[in-house]
């Protein structure tokens, strides 16, 4: 197990659609939802970059340089970057009661990370491609005949399972091109 980095970090949905992102150190992005079920953002520092969900718990981080980093949804609004070095934290996720009551468990605050959770350094594009349609047949399978809204769920990564990290607890903001926002945007 490593002792990571935790940035926690709430989302704002914004009167034209976009979120914004705002971290606890600092940071902040402002994210749109674009076809293909890709994020867009752009930063306070000067980032600009493309977030994509692959398979049921990964997160692509492209950015305008091309350098590709990937996270890995942990559930419960959390998701692990690189070798553990850091993990990300929806608090937007957790609010009111349900926050209290995992803050008391100690589940949303956990600070170890085991290496089992650690997302690839690196895939081949075949690899993508295969996650891709992962992600697309659960998504098929979910909005098919559930009644639901079609919403893709998950655990934390995008901010992209249950929470794509975050947990599919704030609207609706989801991988349905619908511009709504489910605060689970990709880590």
């Amino acid at each position: 197990m490593t002792q990571p980095r935790h940035i926690g970090y709430s989302d704002e949905l914004l009167a034209d659609g976009t979120v914004h992102r705002r971290y606890e150190d600092g940071r902040s992005e402002w994210r749109r939802r674009v076809a293909g079920g890709l994020v867009h953002w752009h930063d306070n520092r000067e980032g600009v970059g493309t977030d994509e969900r692959l398979g049921t718990d990964l997160i692509k981080r492209t950015n305008a340089d091309g350098t590709v980093a990937y996270g890995r949804d942990i559930g419960y609004g959390r998701t692990v970057w690189a070798r553990g070095e850091q993990v990300t934290v929806n608090r937007t996720a957790f609010r009111g009661r349900l926050g209290v009551v995992l803050g008391a468990l100690g589940v949303a605050g956990a600070t170890a990370v085991a290496v089992s959770q650690f997302p690839p350094l690196d895939l081949s594009a075949d690899e993508e491609e295969e996650l891709r349609r992962q992600a697309q047949a659960q998504q098929a399978n979910s909005s098919g005949g559930d009644g639901g809204s079609g919403s893709s769920g998950g655990g934390d990564g995008g901010d992209f399972s249950d929470d794509d990290g975050d947990g599919d607890y704030a609207g609706d903001w989801d991988d349905s091109g619908d511009s709504g926002w489910d605060g689970d945007d990709f880590g």
